[in-house]
């Protein structure tokens, strides 16, 4: 038996569209000519010529969030509690049995932007697709955002899963789910339409805050959502360990035993 392994990962980078211009992340570059002197400094009397090629290493230097780029939220992320006042678990403690699990894609590409996918959307796409959820399974949302990633509009694309719809996943089990968009959630710019009309504050990271009925995890970011089947892959997502933090980032990755 082979294996086949799809990216579901964006690359962490500078200079295009992937946050809200606060929370964009800077990586800056050295590159082999500019840190010799720094390795020749390890070394007494050793000049930065007499390197191999005149070369140091190469080094990047991050100025980054933990929600940049591909990443996993912890509960911590959604609420200081979760599962009915239970102290919410940091990324360094999301079970790494959530993280390596089967597969199943919702394919929501047909939503408008902020709309917010209720229970009988999920049911029914489910049954469209012919899947008995399981728990643990590790359900991916395809949504209109995943072919914006890098443009301009990339963070107002995109239907969000509300706290009904995440509810109706978790209450089956599932504990890690995710989306190609920039939030599970519905974009803020248009919830926030809704708010000016409605002042409900109920409305305001609703899927995000079924965690604290139900702790579970998502992923964000993610891409080539448009590749994958409905099911038959299993996903891998374990997040970086990071002391106490809200989320990590991961290489998602989708696997298929052929």
């Amino acid at each position: 038996m082979s294996r086949r392994f799809l990216d579901l990962s964006v690359a962490l980078e500078t200079g295009i569209a992937s946050d809200p211009a606060i929370m964009l992340p800077q990586i800056t570059y050295f590159t082999h000519a500019m840190t010799a002197p720094q390795v020749a400094s390890f070394f007494e009397g050793l000049k930065s010529e007499e390197l191999p090629g005149g070369e140091g290493w190469a080094v990047e230097q991050l100025s980054v969030s933990t929600h940049n780029g591909t990443h996993l939220d912890a509960p911590y992320h959604h609420h200081s509690t979760m599962s009915h006042g239970q102290r919410a678990l940091t990324i360094d403690e999301v079970p790494l049995e959530w993280c390596f699990n089967p597969g199943v894609k919702l394919d929501f590409r047909h939503l408008p932007d902020g709309h917010v996918a209720s229970a009988a959307e999920v049911e029914a796409e489910l049954k469209r697709i012919g899947h008995d959820l399981q728990p643990l399974d590790i359900v991916l949302v395809n949504t209109a955002a995943g072919e914006r990633y890098g443009e301009p509009d990339y963070i107002d694309r995109g239907c969000g899963m509300g706290r009904e719809a995440t509810l109706y996943l978790l209450e089956r089990g599932v504990r890690v789910t995710g989306t190609d968009a920039w939030s599970w959630d519905a974009p803020f710019s248009l919830t926030a339409k809704k708010w000016a009309e409605t002042h409900d504050p109920s409305i305001i990271w609703e899927g995000h805050r079924a965690s604290m009925d139900i702790g579970y995890s998502h992923l964000e970011k993610l891409t080539n959502l448009d590749k994958l089947p409905a099911n038959g892959f299993t996903v891998s997502c374990f997040p970086y360990k990071i002391k106490g933090a809200s989320a990590g980032f991961t290489r998602a990755v989708a696997i298929f035993d052929e």
